[in-house]
């Protein structure tokens, strides 16, 4: 009997399933910085102080100054590093390039996982990143194009990263996720500061060799069976097996395509992430831009600024899943209402903060406040459309958490690209109307969400019982 017990429950502290869980949180956090790191860096990469060359090509101003004054620190070499003539409408598409990549590999990758293994899909999806983004300040060099290109394949190689856990590590789940949190923070935070000292490649260089090093460890830790593994105990090793013969019990369903696409409450849900995701890449992608171009504050300034709405994020996040299980534990409202409640106001407040900031540019103090509920507010929508799928078809919940992904980074794909476009015709009407278009995108995905969200499960997820006479 204790016997039985034990094997239910495996060993909970310095496992090796931490050991693990703490890997994988490495490499999210790795390839999360690897993502946004060009966010913070393209400020000093087309900084329009500093003398231009050819459209896409660096200039030769800090070299030929050196020549010619040799008493020029080596630090003020460093910070001047090469300057590139990339039109808004350009940084637009090199940003959104990387959802290209993670959008059309976000089938396959599953697909090939099955037939290599996670283990080598992920460690080589690391790999191939963090060798890209070492590659990255030479590209730059040789081109728009090239940097273009490295970016779609550094995001076909990030969407490895999407594979569904096994049974018996799904409980450290939130450590895993809390990578990226962590590595938006981390890169915004210390970026501007490695740009002003060192120049802006080694944010490249750093964050690229990080993520070797972080390969180095999961080639050696990560093992494809875990019963091989060194270091595991006899008591991990039961607890394993009697997880992944649960899992491999349940039987293979087949996914009711006809009936998803016609349901209005999933669309509802689909709308939500579309909604949310758009003024959600725009604040992860061009806040660091926003601040140094209307705040007119220095590189190191920027990215500092830029990484507290992440602290904000994190906070709402955890505070609004307290706050939905306090409301649905005392049933002081129903499972819809609490839904619809925090997806409204997940859409609703932000909207109305980004539609407040072109008229307080003048004052830094509240514009900072601004950016920093944006992001705060909307990780409500963790708590409303989020997890609604695990509400409506619970069977389907990792397959359609996947479609609303998909959905989420064709809006990352809109925004990022049409962003570019506006604020090239004119800075100050060009960020309004950045603005004002992402909240009528949240109004939209909020009206839809109130009017067709539902809590309840669909008839084509709920399971069918054969009776037999």
């Amino acid at each position: 009997m204790d016997e039985k017990s034990s094997t239910k429950k495996g060993p909970e502290f310095c496992s090796l399933r931490y050991g693990l869980a703490f890997i994988m949180h490495f490499s999210n956090f790795t390839m999360i910085t690897q993502r946004v790191s060009l966010s913070i860096a393209i400020i000093a990469m087309v900084n329009s102080t500093q003398l231009h060359g050819l459209p896409n090509a660096s200039t030769e101003g800090p070299l030929a100054d050196t020549v010619n004054n040799p008493s020029r620190s080596m630090k003020e070499f460093n910070t001047e590093a090469s300057v590139y003539e990339w039109s808004p409408e350009t940084q637009g598409i090199i940003f959104s390039s990387i959802s290209y990549g993670i959008i059309v590999t976000l089938i396959p990758s599953g697909y090939l996982a099955g037939i290599f293994g996670a283990k080598q899909m992920l460690g080589a999806g690391l790999l191939i990143s963090s060798l890209l983004t070492l590659f990255t300040p030479l590209a730059a060099d040789f081109g728009v194009i090239l940097v273009i290109v490295i970016r779609t394949i550094q995001g076909m190689a990030q969407a490895t990263q999407s594979q569904p856990f096994p049974v018996f590590i799904s409980a450290f789940l939130s450590l895993f996720s809390s990578g990226a949190a962590f590595g938006s923070f981390i890169i915004l935070c210390v970026g501007g500061l490695i740009s002003q000292a060192l120049g802006w490649p080694f944010i490249f260089y750093i964050f690229g060799s990080i993520g070797c090093v972080c390969c180095l460890l999961w080639f050696t830790v990560i093992y494809d069976d875990p019963m091989h593994h060194p270091c595991i105990s006899v008591q991990e090793k039961k607890y394993i097996v009697a997880s992944l013969a649960q899992q491999s019990s349940s039987p293979r369903r087949s996914v009711p395509i006809k009936a998803m696409v016609r349901c209005l409450p999933l669309w509802a849900i689909f709308t939500g992430f579309f909604s949310h995701f758009w003024l959600c890449t725009i604040i992860i992608t061009y806040l660091p831009t926003y601040i140094s171009s209307v705040l007119h504050v220095n590189i190191r300034d920027s990215g500092v600024l830029s990484s507290l709405p992440f602290i904000a994020a994190s906070s709402c996040t955890i505070l609004g899943g307290q706050l939905a299980d306090f409301l649905l534990s005392r049933n002081l409202l129903r499972l819809v209402t609490v839904r619809k409640l925090f997806s409204s106001l997940g859409l609703l407040l932000p909207s109305l903060c980004a539609v407040a900031l072109p008229f307080v540019a003048s004052s830094y103090v509240t514009t900072i406040i601004l950016l920093i509920l944006i992001p705060g507010t909307s990780n409500l929508c963790d708590s409303g459309f989020i997890i609604n799928t695990l509400d409506v078809a619970p069977r389907y919940a990792s397959f359609l958490m996947g479609i609303s992904r998909g959905f989420g980074l064709i809006a990352g794909i809109i925004s990022s690209t049409a962003t570019g476009f506006l604020i090239s015709q004119d800075s100050v009407s060009g960020w309004r109307n950045v603005f004002f278009l992402s909240a009528a995108v949240n109004m939209f995905g909020m009206f839809f969400y109130i009017t067709f969200g539902q809590a309840e499960i669909q008839d084509w997820a709920k399971e069918k019982t054969l009776t037999r006479l």
